[in-house]
């Protein structure tokens, strides 16, 4: 098997986790919701998504918690077995690497907090986004785009 899967997916978890320990454990951000980086470009603030995307499907208690638990867990495995398939395409081997570093660490918040720590906040001076993101939901948007990009090169028409 290529290690780059396995490397990419615990990189991006550990840092996922490191900069939530640090925004959670070090600014206190769950007490005080708002810290700013470069405002409002970038500032962190804080979320607590108990949902999917854009907090869909929160405030349904613990029956979807466990649901989103298991279908990150479904698609990491699926997504770990689909690449290892090609495993001498280093890029595909990444971006799988992202996207199941980035579902594993959104799990691993919800088993630690029953939600996702959500803490990035990019707006503008016309434009407050009311939504946060954090490292995981990054990889996860790379690894899916990079994996479309990347997953049907090698084959010939």
């Amino acid at each position: 098997m290529n290690p780059l899967l396995p490397l990419t997916a615990l990189a991006t978890l550990l840092i996922d986790q490191a900069t939530k320990l640090y925004v959670l454990g070090v600014l206190d951000l769950d007490r005080a919701l708002v810290y700013p980086v470069f405002s409002p470009w970038l500032e962190f603030r804080m979320a607590w998504n108990e949902g999917m995307n854009f907090g869909l499907l929160s405030s349904r208690g613990q029956l979807v918690r466990w649901f989103l638990i298991l279908l990150a867990l479904a698609i990491s495995v699926w997504m770990w077995r689909w690449a290892a398939r090609s495993p001498a395409n280093r890029a595909m081997q990444v971006f799988a690497g992202l996207l199941v570093g980035g579902a594993i660490g959104n799990v691993v918040d919800r088993l630690l907090y029953g939600a996702v720590a959500d803490f990035l906040n990019m707006s503008a001076p016309w434009f407050n986004n009311p939504f946060s993101f954090n490292v995981a939901d990054i990889a996860i948007f790379v690894g899916a785009l990079g994996l479309v990009l990347v997953s049907g090169r090698d084959k010939t028409p």
